[in-house]
């Protein structure tokens, strides 16, 4: 994954400094140097004016007692979208305009979130944020291994259902946790 992202911010540069070449040479010197100033410029302002918007979605959210995740992610994007914007070169200010670009946005969120946020807070909380958890005590070789099936199954130790060793998979109904309460007037 490191190796990825270092060939990525080398790649980047690269292919930008290639481009302006390119460019250069069709269009000249001096209005290529235009084109990328003006790029940079009306991208920052693109990017001020969906940072508001974020801003207060993000407000109306957290009013409304939710959790901005949405919110959040697209301020992350929208602040490398500025900094894409703001790095001379062609190809970053490509880049930049497609983060900063709410229907492209939605798309690069979506895939944040799903390959990168979720993953992390997965790990970080050991499953207690999205909800994997392993409910039924600690998980043993025994409970996951190759001779059974796992909780609530007949495993390697015995039956499920049945009282016996300290191997044995033990099940509960809702019977089980019931509770009966004596009226003080009975007594």
């Amino acid at each position: 994954m490191l190796k990825r992202v270092l060939i990525g911010l080398l790649l980047i540069p690269l292919l930008d400094a290639l481009f302006l070449v390119f460019v250069a040479a069709e269009l000249g010197a001096a209005l290529t140097v235009a084109l990328v100033v003006l790029t940079a410029l009306v991208g920052t302002l693109f990017v001020r004016a969906e940072g508001r918007h974020t801003v207060r979605r993000l407000q109306g959210a957290l009013a409304e007692g939710e959790v901005p995740a949405d919110e959040l992610t697209d301020g992350a994007l929208l602040i490398a979208a500025g900094a894409f914007l703001l790095t001379p070169g062609l190809v970053t200010d490509a880049v930049g305009f497609l983060l900063a670009f709410p229907p492209t946005r939605i798309l690069v969120r979506e895939a944040v979130q799903k390959w990168v946020v979720k993953p992390y807070v997965e790990k970080k909380t050991g499953g207690f944020a999205t909800g994997n958890v392993y409910t039924f005590g600690f998980p043993n070789a025994e409970d996951v291994g190759a001779g059974g099936a796992g909780v609530g199954g007949t495993g390697a130790g015995g039956n499920a259902g049945q009282s016996g060793g300290s191997d044995d998979t033990y099940r509960m109904d809702d019977d089980s946790y019931d509770i009966e309460f004596e009226d003080d007037e009975e007594k």
